[in-house]
């Protein structure tokens, strides 16, 4: 039976009418149902998992970012927004969070230390560079410096879904409603989705290897504002091949529903869905519909120019095996913040003020569904993005899944200002409590905190034993080890020979050249390797030689790689580096950093343009597990560099990646990469009264001289040998699903301070796979 037609809302602005589509019934169905979410459409168990690229471009995330990230791994989207720096997928999926501070240590102490640190860099994929410290590293990373002094949350009150017209104070122009579409009102052509935009959201398209036995419907016309909308929602169920169709209805704009049908799947049914779908084995036995039937009908059916619209689309013609050039995904149309979606029965709710998909009922109306989808889309033509901006969904949103958690907020505006609460508050919200292990000695507000458990030992030893023990029992544990920081003077040198050392392993000499050689070609071939510091001619020794700095270090690896004992103009050339005491183990680091987890995947290439990005995202399909594609800027004039960094799912797709791109085709030059982003970023941008001519030697101050000689246990060397083991033996003791963060604070005192650096991960974490461009 047809359900009543609604007459609420169906008058058009005049001037703006369409044609509308067949008036008629093809078939009804008794059932009802669920909508498919996106994020519920793969049945197998999901594991929580980080993005892959998490950071802007000096890598350098700050203390309240880190907050925002363990807030978000605490309360999910119950309460707070998705942290800006990084994606957490699956936050539910999360069964501890564990964060590690190495007070006393800094980015410095684990490059200078970078052998010894071996499970740290090859455990932790994501590494990021911290600002210095201030007084309170751990009350920042927490929150309780921005904590408000307007209640305990855990005194809130039950409340309900505000009206669209509630008063809050938003900033229009950051919404990204407006940012995508602007605050005019736009026709109906704007609001379909490009082809870039099908792409990038799995839409079915003609000529894509998993759409080569989809049908497409025929529908070439010419598309214009008045062109008619048609609203569509599938049903699915689960068989032995996977999700497969079982009810499609079709709604025309007048709110006819022309098309109702149940769907007989291909192949054994393993799981009818029936509390979201309504579907039962004993609705489709007698059932004879196909899916080509489906298929045929919906061909005859749509008018050339028809445009339609869904919630999650791209799913539902999936299931229908039809391909559609014009499309309204009315998840996409109402933009949400940072890549989410708003589920259709709140915007039903936040837009129409309608309430769909009841949990009195069994399983959802389709109908209701596909019709409720082209309401949502004229009210965004009648209205515009302006109207929706001011509605404030993202708080609304934020407001009702609160409630639905079962924690009523005080009202919308805390909801908003929620990102100035702590950590521990978040916590006190799940009726949880916070592990804090450290030394005696060390103080912190948090040891003070109500809702945190403090155990204070004697010794890092102490803090080690305790960890093993506590963690377990608690959701979310920090563990402070506390090391006696160097002197600056030690620092300061430190962080000079550092800077050295990489200097020098990213400079090459090459040599012996002949005196009437064409030193402009030679100087061409080894900038092609990448881009060069500074060049100069070594007349000191018998026939000429050239001194080449490069900005990165696989630059210069890729020269000695490529031309070490090659014949240049008939003399045999040898490319090497300089030899110091700095550089004699340069061939077991460049080993190791091949192995760091960060660079593993990862790829350099050198030559590029400033079409290469384009020229890549068109032939992507041949670069399977393609993750990111990172393109270095200048500091000064923001352009774009000639080399860049592509990071792929596993090694043997950049290795397949690296061979195409040094082919005959693209002509690059390339290798693995050698430099954590981070530290890329931060040797970028070395003053230039820091470097020193390569091969001056430096002599250690004479404690760390005697040091290095007798290798005491208590040097820094042996200790960060020691500590790194021991933080990846508790690393391994940990629960599948654990976000864990090592963090070395930096140090900060009267005569300088030195960044910080954040490694995480999460223990057992799935590979992300989703493409990303930084740029």
């Amino acid at each position: 039976m047809e359900p009543q037609r609604e007459r609420a809302g169906r008058h058009l602005k005049k001037g703006r009418k369409r044609r509308r589509g067949p008036n008629m019934l093809v078939g009804a169905a008794e059932a009802m149902r669920a909508r498919w979410e996106l994020e519920e459409s793969q049945p197998e168990a999901k594991k929580a998992r980080l993005s892959t690229i998490l950071f802007a471009e000096n890598c350098e995330v700050t203390h309240e970012q880190l907050c925002e990230l363990l807030k978000y791994a605490v309360l999910g989207n119950s309460n707070v927004s998705k942290p800006s720096w990084c994606q957490l997928f699956h936050q539910n999926q999360l069964n501890n969070v564990v964060v590690f501070v190495l007070q006393g240590m800094s980015q410095l102490h684990f490059y200078r230390f970078y052998m010894e640190f071996g499970f740290l860099r090859k455990a932790f994929t994501h590494k990021f560079r911290l600002p210095p410290p201030s007084s309170n590293f751990l009350a920042d990373i927490i929150g309780l410096q921005k904590k408000q002094t307007t209640g305990d949350l855990s005194k809130m009150v039950e409340g309900s879904l505000p009206s669209t017209s509630s008063k809050v104070s938003i900033s229009l122009q950051n919404d990204p409603i407006i940012q995508k579409y602007g605050s005019k009102k736009v026709g109906l052509t704007r609001c379909l989705l490009t082809k870039e935009e099908m792409k990038t959201f799995h839409f079915p398209l003609q000529g894509f290897p998993d759409c080569e036995n989809f049908v497409p419907t025929k529908c070439h016309g010419s598309i214009t504002d008045n062109s008619p909308l048609f609203g569509l929602d599938c049903e699915m169920c689960l068989t032995s091949k996977g999700r497969e169709l079982t009810r499609i209805s079709l709604v025309a704009e007048g709110g006819c529903c022309v098309m109702d049908e149940l769907v007989k799947p291909d192949n054994k049914v393993l799981d009818y869905l029936t509390s979201f779908s309504g579907i039962t084995k004993k609705i489709l036995n007698p059932v004879t519909t196909k899916l080509k039937d489906v298929q045929r009908q919906l061909k005859a059916l749509l008018p050339p120019d028809a445009v339609l619209v869904g919630h999650s689309l791209g799913l539902d013609l999936r299931a229908l095996k039809m391909i559609h050039p014009y499309v309204i995904d009315t998840s996409l149309l109402y933009v949400r913040e940072q890549g989410r979606r708003f589920k259709l029965k709140f915007l039903a709710k936040a837009i129409l003020g309608k309430d769909i998909q009841c949990p009195d009922r069994l399983g959802h109306d389709a109908t209701e569904d596909a019709r409720t989808t082209l309401e949502l889309a004229r009210y965004f033509l009648k209205y515009g993005p302006r109207k929706i901006a001011e509605l404030n969904l993202e708080a609304l949103a934020s407001h009702q899944e609160l409630l639905a958690a079962g924690q009523g907020p005080r009202n919308t505006a805390e909801v908003v200002q929620q990102s100035n609460t702590s950590v521990l508050e978040c916590l006190d919200l799940m009726g949880q409590k916070l592990l804090f292990l450290t030394r005696e000695a060390e103080t912190s507000e948090l040891s003070s905190s109500r809702n945190c458990q403090t155990i204070k030992c004697l010794t890092n030893k102490e803090v080690l034993e305790q960890a093993r023990v506590e963690i377990p029992l608690f959701p979310f544990s920090i563990v402070q080890f506390s090391f006696e920081p160097f002197s600056y003077k030690l620092t300061e040198e430190m962080n000079k020979r550092m800077r050295s050392k990489w200097t020098e392993m990213s400079t090459v000499y090459a040599g012996p050249f002949s005196k009437n050689c064409n030193l402009r070609a030679v100087k061409r071939l080894f900038k092609s390797f990448g881009p060069v510091r500074s060049m100069s001619l070594v007349l000191e020794t018998h026939q000429p030689h050239l001194c080449i700095q490069y900005e990165v270090l696989e630059a210069a690896q890729l020269a000695i790689e490529s031309l070490d004992g090659i014949l240049v103009e008939s003399t045999c050339i040898k490319v090497q580096r300089p030899v110091t005491e700095l550089t004699l183990d340069s061939s077991s680091l460049v080993k190791e950093l091949e192995q760091d987890s960060e660079n593993r995947g990862t790829i350099y290439l050198s030559g590029v343009n400033q079409t290469f990005k384009e020229h890549l995202l068109q032939q992507s399909n041949i670069f399977l597990g393609l993750e990111a594609v990172i393109l270095p800027k200048d500091l000064k004039s923001g352009k774009q560099k000639k080399y860049c960094f592509l990071k792929f799912k596993t090694f043997g797709s950049a290795q397949r990646a690296l061979n195409i791109l040094k082919g005959k085709d693209w002509k690059l030059k390339g290798r693995h990469a050698l430099t954590p982003r981070h530290l890329h970023a931060w040797l970028r941008g070395i003053p230039p009264e820091s470097r020193r001519t390569p091969g001056v030697r430096v002599i250690p101050p004479p404690s760390e001289q005697q040091a290095l000689q007798v290798l005491k246990v208590d040097h820094p060397k042996i200790a960060a040998w020691r500590w790194g083991r021991k933080i990846g033996k508790l690393y391994h003791s940990l629960s599948p699903g654990t976000l864990c963060l090592i963090l070395l604070p930096g140090t900060k005192s009267t005569h300088g301070s030195f960044s910080g650096l954040g490694l995480m991960g999460i223990k057992d974490e799935e590979e992300s796979t989703t493409p990303k461009i930084c740029s």
